[in-house]
């Protein structure tokens, strides 16, 4: 069981590195954008969080006339004032846009974004940090967890499902109430069991697959046969246990059963809850290249596509239609999902 995790882990160290006419402007308005790339935790290689972000910068460098993308990385248990200087860099050194990865990054963006007035922001997961160069791109999370947690009470043969968070936040919370209130809309009567791997300030949980392990292992023995986890690098953790125990586990953020480090343990991953943290990536470096910057709060919900259920390895075709019926409601506002947990949990 050891040996094949550290076999993981290994890859969490990857590192990085049209014009039209008509109403529409060109994708690129300008020659030589520089785009600066500031990662949460677990930085390109993850395999969840950050390499959505990173698709959608591979993505712009694809299709977009980019001059250079530099790519920086964040360590575990750092300050704030680490966090400001790697923002900073990147803003001294002329990158403009910038994006920032993560709401641990709001206070640190809140500050270095007013010393460059000129830089533009883009501030992913969080809404804290405002002003008229920076942009926020938030997710509704909730949403997006609420159909896997309807695919994991569809799924379970027990009376009880797991969630596992990276730390306890807010944001983490949304993923949980979401997934509670999926899994009581199947079955009211089946219990979720919920674990987190840290207390914020401390956000080891999103870089931890030991922990995740540890903790996963923990709610399949107590009764849990699907365990959603939304911890970033952790989640390699929660997949390695599935996989040992013969149980079932739900990805988070990116499509996890594709993701190529994770091929060991693929069979296991009931599905992902997709945040398209790659679209709004790619969406904020294309206006900005179009000089068609735009501050302040921009929601990827369900309607708009910026969550998702994924459906790779066909274990959840079966139930497809019922999801989709779930989706439309949500869409359409005729079912109101949580953002906080219910009390107790």
């Amino acid at each position: 069981m050891r040996h094949a995790l550290a076999r993981l882990l290994p890859l969490l160290a990857v590192a990085a590195m049209v014009t039209g006419c008509g109403a529409e402007p060109a994708p690129v308005a300008r020659e030589g954008l520089r785009v600066g790339l500031a990662y949460d935790i677990g930085g390109r290689g993850d395999q969840s969080f950050n390499d959505a972000a990173a698709k959608g910068l591979d993505r712009a460098a694809k299709e977009l006339k980019i001059a250079k993308a530099q790519e920086l990385e964040a360590t575990a248990g750092e300050s704030d004032q680490a966090k400001e200087q790697r923002l900073r860099l990147l803003a001294q050194q002329d990158f403009d846009p910038v994006i920032a990865v993560g709401f641990a990054y709001a206070k640190p963006l809140q500050k270095v974004a007013g010393e460059f007035p000129g830089t533009r922001f883009a501030l992913i997961d969080s809404s804290e940090a405002t002003g008229a160069n920076i942009a926020n791109l938030v997710f509704a999370e909730n949403e997006g967890s609420y159909l896997v947690g309807a695919a994991a009470a569809l799924k379970s043969r027990s009376d009880s499902v797991g969630f596992i968070g990276g730390t306890n936040t807010p944001l983490i919370q949304k993923f949980q109430a979401g997934y509670e209130a999926g899994v009581a809309r199947i079955d009211p009567n089946k219990k979720v069991l919920v674990q987190y791997l840290s207390q914020a300030p401390d956000f080891s949980g999103f870089s931890s697959p030991d922990k995740g392990q540890v903790a996963a292992k923990g709610l399949y023995q107590r009764g849990a046969d699907v365990v959603f986890v939304a911890a970033g690098a952790s989640s390699i953790g929660v997949f390695q246990a599935a996989h040992d125990l013969g149980e079932r586990a739900i990805g988070v953020d990116s499509d996890q059963y594709l993701q190529p480090a994770l091929s060991a343990v693929k069979d296991v991953i009931l599905t992902s809850m997709i945040k398209r943290v790659d679209t709004a990536v790619f969406e904020f470096i294309r206006d900005a290249g179009r000089n068609a910057f735009k501050p302040g709060e921009q929601s990827y919900d369900l309607k708009r596509d910026g969550v998702a259920y994924a459906t790779s390895g066909g274990f959840v075709d079966d139930i497809g239609p019922r999801l989709a019926e779930l989706r439309r409601g949500i869409a359409n506002k005729e079912i109101t999902v949580p953002t906080t947990p219910k009390a107790g949990t």
